[in-house]
């Protein structure tokens, strides 16, 4: 799966009972550092983050119009 603008970055708290944040990636950004996304947040912030092993989650953002 090839990840791109549009999908949706769910990245896991580490921190027990504390939820997990949810954004839109808006563009990917190739770098030496590696692959980072730069995210509308769901509180509205944006955001540049380049993910650790493990700690996101990508959904693919729904193609189509929504029924």
């Amino acid at each position: 799966m090839s990840t791109k603008a549009g999908d949706r970055i769910i990245i896991e708290s580490e921190k027990v009972g504390k939820p997990a944040r949810e954004g839109e990636i808006l563009e990917l950004i190739k770098s030496t550092l590696g692959l980072r996304y730069r995210v509308r947040w769901a509180d509205g912030h944006e955001s540049t983050f380049l993910p650790a092993a493990g700690s996101a989650r990508i959904v693919p953002a729904r193609k189509g119009k929504p029924a």
